[in-house]
């Protein structure tokens, strides 16, 4: 929100902003499909003010 970006999509970490080298090849695939989808979603919303997309 200190950046003041319009729409925030949040992530794992910043070292590993769209994964988790921790979870196994079928989990991440899982996990990076979500954020995705969040993304989709907060690219397709209108937004008039600072949202976090959870």
């Amino acid at each position: 929100m200190t950046v003041g970006a319009n729409r925030i999509v949040p992530a794992i970490a910043i070292p590993h902003p769209l994964g988790n080298p921790a979870l196994t090849h079928e989990e991440e695939k899982a996990l990076r499909r979500k954020l995705i989808d969040k993304a989709l979603k907060a690219l397709s919303t209108e937004v008039t003010e600072q949202t976090i997309f959870e």
